[in-house]
């Protein structure tokens, strides 16, 4: 028995597969000012759609809803099954401070309080 799939047949289930994973998805990158959505992403790099998203490269920021999570360098990595592949060469979390330069202790008060007089 063989297992052919026509390319029409195929190009419509790759579709119906990256309709899902757009509906499911919360993830997107932005490069300027324009947004695309992330199919899927993992510890080195992430998706898109390859059809409806142009080629990017270089320095971006990925965000889930309205949270900043990593500001990555990218590059792109391969065309597959509709989705274009891109990876990290550079990625660093985002954070909502600045980093300190020195140790603060847990159990370190907020603010001083000053007497009254």
């Amino acid at each position: 028995m063989s297992t052919y799939v026509s390319k029409e047949i195929s190009a419509e289930l790759d579709a119906a597969r990256i309709a899902g994973l757009k509906k499911t998805s919360r993830l997107r990158v932005e490069i300027g000012d324009n947004t695309y959505k992330i199919l899927r992403l993992w510890r080195d790099g992430f998706t898109v759609e390859a059809e409806t998203t142009p080629q990017l490269r270089g320095l971006v920021d990925i965000y889930d809803g309205a949270n900043h999570l990593y500001q990555c360098l990218i590059i792109a990595d391969q065309d597959d099954a509709g989705e274009m592949r891109y990876e990290f060469k550079r990625s660093t979390a985002s954070a909502d401070r600045a980093p300190l330069d020195f140790y603060r202790a847990p159990d370190a008060p907020i603010a001083l309080l000053g007497h009254e007089e």
